[in-house]
């Protein structure tokens, strides 16, 4: 019988990433799957503190592996803005396209265009966090939206390395790059052993 493991998230684009990282070895599922009915706080001042409380609320209440993430973009610029906030940068409710206009807006004027993504997972189950595992990708921010890949501020950044900018790769091609790839990648060799 296939494990199962939890991946706390409502966001599509990010389920789809996650199961596509897992692979066939998991059954994944996510909060929409299970109908999970509490609002989780995420009041952490870091993207650690945040993926632990949502992590135990829910592995409290799931018989199983839980896996949190929590993940934003840090522009040198912007001293590090939108940051743990990314998901809301712009305000209730969440919404990717009035967070990239606003990243957009305050960047207009800066020549400083570097950024990088971070992503911090946690594995837990019951009342026990089993590990944290990070990742990041530097890159720089672009002056306007390119392609229609992805998810977040995915058309406005272009990692280092990468041909294209993240909203015109595939997610194959993202996952080369990708901060929440290379957190994944560290929590896959947890798993196996």
């Amino acid at each position: 019988m296939m494990q199962k493991i939890l991946i706390a998230t409502k966001n599509p684009g990010k389920a789809r990433e996650f199961k596509h990282l897992l692979g066939a070895s998991y059954e994944v599922l996510t909060l929409l799957d299970i109908h999970f009915p509490h609002e989780i706080v995420e009041d952490g001042v870091t993207f650690e503190e945040n993926a632990k409380i949502k992590a135990l609320a829910i592995a409290r209440n799931f018989d199983g592996l839980v896996l949190a993430d929590d993940s934003g973009l840090e522009v040198t610029a912007l001293q590090g803005a939108p940051g743990v906030y990314s998901a809301r940068y712009a305000g209730e409710p969440r919404d990717d396209l009035k967070n990239s206009q606003k990243l957009l807006h305050e960047m207009r004027e800066q020549q400083e265009r570097s950024a990088r993504f971070r992503c911090t997972l946690v594995l837990a189950s019951g009342e026990e966090i089993l590990g944290v595992f990070e990742g990041d990708c530097c890159g720089r921010i672009l002056h306007e939206a390119v392609g229609d890949h992805g998810f977040g501020y995915d058309s406005l950044f272009w990692a280092d390395g990468a041909e294209e900018p993240f909203g015109r790769l595939s997610l194959d091609e993202k996952n080369k790059f990708s901060h929440r790839a290379k957190a994944m990648a560290k929590l896959s060799d947890y798993l196996r052993r």
